[in-house]
């Protein structure tokens, strides 16, 4: 009979999960990272805009272009955290940036992860760190809430605990929430602490890991009609021009919001009604 200690550690050897063998990142320079099994899956095609077609901000999107160039040519670059109202283009400017960096003849691939994933961040980013190519690992509307314990994953990806991140990973995420959590969740902990200030630290402090704060704020009604002229111009469609100012007006007004995405929503369906076929971008 086999000593007891032999059969528990081939109990776990058999438990353990395979190592995760790393794809032909040749194939694509878009991969999404999924769980159950992990994989790392290539996207032929991003959804994406032409970085042209970002209007109202020109500051955030020149920062994180710089900063995306820097990495992407192996120099010191920062994490970025894109931070502000919704639909202004956060996550449309980090796929445009990418696609214009890959324009701009440097070679460099996109990870997208889910932040419900987090928990196996640390798998993929050994997987990430033995490869040769260089990794924008991108998370799109990140938070957190009461009791998600997720942030601590998220420390691996901004610090990389002991071994320290990869030197070619660099990591982009959008969020609607400055520090990542809604402000009842910090001033309640701050409240009913024993030591408020210790008690929410660690979790406001993630935003303080990222390099880079971008903010997004409403646009206001020239900027929401530039959207607009700029995608009637990229898609070839044709409208007087006083009609267009009256019925995008009239959109905005009707969803109680302007933004880029609301912008896009009335392109959407003025490019219907006039029988006009979107042009795809690669």
């Amino acid at each position: 009979m086999s000593d007891p200690l032999d059969r528990i550690a081939a109990a776990l050897e058999r438990m353990a999960p395979a190592p995760l063998e790393a794809p032909d990142f040749a194939a694509a320079d878009a991969f999404v990272w999924q769980v159950a099994p992990e994989r790392l899956a290539p996207v032929g095609r991003v959804s994406r805009v032409d970085l042209g077609l970002l209007v109202g901000i020109d500051r955030s999107r020149d920062i994180l272009l710089a900063n995306t160039l820097q990495f992407a040519r192996g120099l010191p670059a920062n994490n970025a955290l894109l931070w502000g109202a919704r639909g202004m283009g956060k996550s449309s400017l980090v796929k445009a940036v990418h696609a214009e960096v890959l324009r701009q003849g440097q070679a460099l691939k996109v990870v997208e992860l889910q932040r419900e994933d987090l928990p196996t961040v640390s798998r993929l980013m050994s997987i990430l760190g033995a490869a040769e190519e260089r990794f924008l690992l991108f998370c799109d509307d990140l938070s957190f809430s009461h009791d998600d314990q997720h942030y601590k994953s998220l420390k691996a990806v901004l610090d990389g605990g002991i071994a320290g991140r990869p030197d070619n990973v660099l990591f982009y995420a959008t969020s609607n929430r400055r520090h990542l959590m809604p402000r009842d969740m910090i001033e309640n902990e701050r409240s009913s602490a024993i030591n408020p200030a210790e008690a929410v630290e660690e979790k406001v402090s993630l935003s303080d890991r990222f390099g880079l704060w971008l903010g997004f704020h409403p646009c206001n009604q020239d900027d929401f009609l530039a959207m607009i002229d700029g995608y009637c111009a990229a898609h070839g469609l044709v409208v007087d021009p006083a009609e267009l100012r009256a019925e995008a007006i009239e959109w905005q007004a009707t969803r109680g919001a302007r933004s880029g995405r609301v912008a896009w929503q009335f392109f959407l369906d003025l490019a219907g009604r006039h029988g006009v076929a979107l042009k795809t971008v690669g």
